[in-house]
């Protein structure tokens, strides 16, 4: 599975543990808190992946973002096809602010949120992974309707 070959490859993500395909399934696709995701293939492969998501923990009118793209071979543009899907499917649901969460130590990360529009509004200091390492956590934030200002 694709997101378990990154959370293994380690680096890129805050999850530490592979999921399970229902694990999986309910976090970004059909539960309580999954709001759309959507895949990008490459032939028969998945190439990549993208959700949005409601967490108790954001403003009313915010969602979370994740995007996992497939390490070998990196496929150019499976991020920014999967951010133009992802947005128009945000602005269908009235989501207002879109937050993405990246690891301090994931540069490529950082940088495609930056490429796509994202602007940094806070950074979590300290955040320790499983084996103790602390990673800083950086949160960016997008405005969906470019004339709001929600951070």
């Amino acid at each position: 599975m694709l997101l378990n070959e990154i959370i293994e490859a380690g680096g890129t993500t805050a999850l530490e543990e592979p999921l399970s395909v229902m694990e999986l399934t309910d976090w970004f696709i059909t539960g309580k808190f999954a709001l759309t995701c959507h895949v990008a293939q490459a032939g028969p492969d998945i190439a990549g992946f993208q959700f949005l998501s409601l967490y108790e923990n954001l403003p009313e009118g915010w969602a979370d973002i994740g995007t996992f793209a497939r390490l070998s071979p990196k496929i150019p543009g499976v991020g920014t096809q999967l951010f133009a899907a992802t947005l128009s499917a945000a602005e269908e649901r009235g989501v207002a602010f879109i937050n993405a969460t990246i690891r301090a130590d994931n540069t490529g990360g950082l940088a495609y949120y930056e490429k796509m529009g994202f602007r940094t509004y806070k950074t979590i200091d300290k955040v320790p992974l499983r084996d103790g390492t602390l990673v800083d956590r950086i949160q960016k934030c997008f405005a969906v309707k470019k004339n709001l200002s929600g951070v």
